[in-house]
């Protein structure tokens, strides 16, 4: 099993040089490849570049991603109205509503710009958000913030923890939830997020079994290790309960205007 669109996404792809290579792998690293290669001969994708499989996946796990929720979402729970948007600023949710007031300061001084900065001006790769909510003026209320990363690098967990602590610590009322999901092939990397303070809830993987089979039948000691950690923690999970653990947890909660 895996998400609903991993064989639209996960493929393989011809380097300048001629080499068959996945197109989720580490194109410099040997174990990157030979995990990514067993995922896609667990799920059945022919050893071949299908003209279907997008030339840059990373856009394109955001818009399935926000695709997917947005009708998964209302199937599982009608009775509440969902708004899943893709790269929306949030100061257009109840909890984060007073930033805007504070940009619109900056604008006006641009010379306070230096001292606070604007990094708090963030734009998730998808946004899950409710309508009914006791939200002072009427604002919709982030239920979560998705961070989709096709593969990581140090750099985009980086990128990922500093986007989720600026969320933290700039919201005011109840936190969203706040998930990656990535077809990332190795372990380690995965971990990369996986572990730490708690600015990520939680690793969303879109071929969940067929890498558990891979790291299985072909991993190293360490990655097998990493692997385990994840799992054992809860910190990775199927991209599968990511939709039921978002409608299953709609609780909103009041939000002070300012």
């Amino acid at each position: 099993m895996g998400a609903p669109f991993t064989g639209q996404l996960l493929g393989w792809k011809r380097l300048e040089s001629g080499q068959l290579v996945p197109n989720s792998a580490d194109t410099n690293s040997t174990p990157s490849k030979m995990l990514a290669a067993a995922i896609l001969e667990h799920l059945g994708v022919h050893r071949e570049v299908s003209p279907e499989t997008p030339r840059d996946p990373g856009p394109a796990l955001e818009v399935a991603v926000r695709d997917d929720l947005n009708s998964t979402l209302g199937e599982l729970n009608g009775k509440q109205e969902w708004d899943v948007d893709h790269r929306k600023l949030i100061t257009a949710f109840g909890q984060y509503i007073h930033l805007a007031k504070l940009s619109a300061l900056l604008a006006i001084y641009p010379e306070l710009r230096a001292e606070l900065g604007r990094d708090y001006l963030i734009k998730p790769d998808v946004t899950v958000a409710v309508q009914e909510s006791p939200l002072a003026g009427g604002h919709p209320f982030l239920h979560a913030a998705v961070s989709c990363k096709w593969t990581i690098r140090s750099d985009r967990v980086q990128n990922i923890r500093h986007e989720f602590l600026q969320m933290i610590k700039h919201r005011r009322g109840r936190l969203p939830h706040l998930v990656a999901v990535t077809a990332e092939p190795m372990p380690s990397r995965i971990a990369a997020i996986a572990r730490g303070t708690g600015e990520v809830d939680a690793v969303y993987h879109i071929a969940y079994d067929s890498l558990a089979a891979a790291v299985e039948e072909i991993g190293s000691r360490q990655q097998k290790d990493d692997w385990k950690e994840c799992i054992e923690q809860g910190r990775v999970l199927p991209y599968e309960k990511l939709a039921p653990t978002l409608a299953g947890s709609v609780t909103g909660g009041p939000c002070h205007d300012v």
